[in-house]
């Protein structure tokens, strides 16, 4: 677990398992403003200042971030069903990696999760840093005098944050069974791998035994993957924050324990990945784009190991992440 949590899916991991919603024991803190805003979607730029009279979520998120995208739906109707009695909900998003920071990449993410309330893309991480957050997902509730009244990092304890909006907006609290379940969040008690980088500058899971740093060389898998390792087969060129295949074809393979598998990828021109999990072929995921892709969903937490053929160079692998 790295120190510092400017790593949207390890971050969220910590969050869920040690942090929950939480008041600042002492006097409330005066939302920070906006700050060194790239470009907002969805409404012109907005202030702190600006938006006093109204209750405020501040969610800051990725688009790539596994754990932001299983938030986002709450997010989402928590903004379709308060924004006519005083909610107001605010976007931040700050990327991770570089292809998060194109305007471009950003608005196709927004109008696929159907996110239609303001969005300010922090590409120098000034307002991240300007609200001292260390984490994706991350929420912040704003009163209608400025000041931060609640936080939650990470997954879960969405009944909570609904009660503190439905407080501020006078509003009578939900019970559980109002509220739903939280039925797609994964039960994180069962859930044994963590996220993997390909990347050199926080690689810790390659198998592969010509290692880890960064350059281009031809890689090959050790007869039997560890459980939460993976490794590369072909010639590869690894930087800072992906791997490349540079060779005609290649394989990533991957000993893992979770129901779902995705990786954050993309490719100069789309590639046809075929997937095979313990030998079986499963549907095949076509790349192209920057973004999360789902190459795996199954029933159970057994460990699996997942064999990903990829059959043209230029593919760009950059994490792992799990459900």
């Amino acid at each position: 677990m790295r120190h510092l949590f400017r790593n949207a899916l390890l971050a969220c991991v910590l969050a869920i398992t040690a942090l929950g919603l939480a008041r600042p024991a002492a006097a409330a803190q005066t939302a920070p403003e906006f700050t060194g805003i790239a470009a907002w979607q969805n409404s012109k730029p907005l202030t702190m200042r600006q938006l006093r009279g109204k209750v405020v979520l501040i969610d800051f998120w990725a688009y790539s971030c596994i754990n932001c995208l299983r938030t986002l739906p709450h997010v989402t109707r928590w903004y379709d069903q308060y924004k006519d009695k005083g909610l107001v909900v605010v976007g931040v998003h700050s990327p991770e990696f570089p292809f998060e920071k194109q305007e471009g990449n950003v608005r196709d993410a927004i109008a696929r999760y159907g996110i239609h309330y303001p969005v300010a893309q922090d590409n120098d991480l000034a307002t991240w840093d300007a609200w001292d957050n260390q984490y994706w997902p991350a929420e912040y509730l704003v009163d209608q005098r400025g000041n931060v009244i609640a936080h939650h990092f990470g997954e879960g304890n969405y009944m909570e944050m609904e009660n503190a909006i439905r407080t501020l907006l006078g509003l009578p609290r939900l019970t559980e069974a109002a509220a739903g379940g939280e039925k797609d969040a994964p039960d994180f008690s069962q859930l044994g791998s963590p996220e993997m980088y390909f990347g050199s500058d926080r690689s810790q899971n390659n198998a592969s035994p010509e290692g880890d740093d960064s350059g281009t060389r031809d890689f090959t898998a050790p007869s039997r993957l560890d459980l939460n390792r993976f490794a590369l087969v072909g010639r590869w060129e690894i930087s800072r924050q992906n791997a490349t295949l540079v060779g005609p074809t290649g394989e990533i393979r991957l000993h893992f324990k979770a129901k779902k598998v995705h990786i954050v990828a993309s490719a100069n021109d789309p590639v046809t990945l075929e997937v095979l999990v313990d030998g079986k072929p499963q549907a095949p995921v076509t790349v192209q784009k920057s973004m999360l892709y789902t190459l795996y969903s199954g029933e159970d937490y057994k460990d699996h190991v997942l064999t990903i053929r990829v059959s043209k160079a230029n593919f760009h692998a950059f994490t792992f992440t799990f459900g």
